[in-house]
């Protein structure tokens, strides 16, 4: 519970959303891919806003913008599956981060166990199921569990400033 009642809330100011996207750009996230398929349609995005929530019961989140249609499939299908981007996969990430193309076109892939697709030989892929599903402004976020997960050995793709770059070990 919070200690700020609603009077004191409503003279709350936010930050400018251009302040907001400056600062946060400063926060280094891996890329991956959201896969899913709905109604023989296979679906995708490029989304930084993935993290793992519990480990009893393996648990993640995913964001995806309301107003794409990869939003919209999730919802209806319930799971998704989680492709993290190697280092070398910034021309995949790009493709799946355009509107209105073919996105899959010329990307090896199967499907997995909850029959969404499985994007092939990157860094690692975690199918999942739904439990719920919040809005937050623009976005729905899914809270969901891990059904299968697999890594391969390699460096992944990270995300800072509003570009893609490669992790260095210290």
């Amino acid at each position: 519970m919070s200690n700020i009642s609603s009077k004191d809330n409503q003279s709350l100011q936010l930050v400018d959303s251009d302040l907001f996207r400056n600062v946060i750009s400063h926060f280094t996230s891996g890329v991956s891919i959201i896969t899913v398929r709905e109604s023989e349609i296979d679906y995708g995005i490029t989304a930084s806003a993935v993290s793992s929530v519990s480990l009893e019961p393996p648990m993640l989140l995913v964001c995806a913008n309301k107003n794409t249609g990869t939003c919209h499939a999730i919802s209806k299908a319930g799971s998704f599956t989680v492709n993290i981007l190697a280092e070398n996969q910034g021309e995949l990430a790009m493709q799946f981060a355009r509107s209105n193309t073919e996105k899959f076109k010329g990307v090896d892939m199967s499907y997995g166990k909850l029959g969404n697709p499985v994007l092939n030989n990157t860094l690692a892929q975690i199918e999942c199921r739904v439990v719920e599903e919040v809005t937050g402004g623009t976005h729905s976020v899914f809270l969901a569990e891990v059904q299968k997960a697999q890594a391969l050995v390699g460096n992944p793709l990270v995300y800072f400033k509003g570009e893609f770059g490669l992790f260095k070990k210290a």
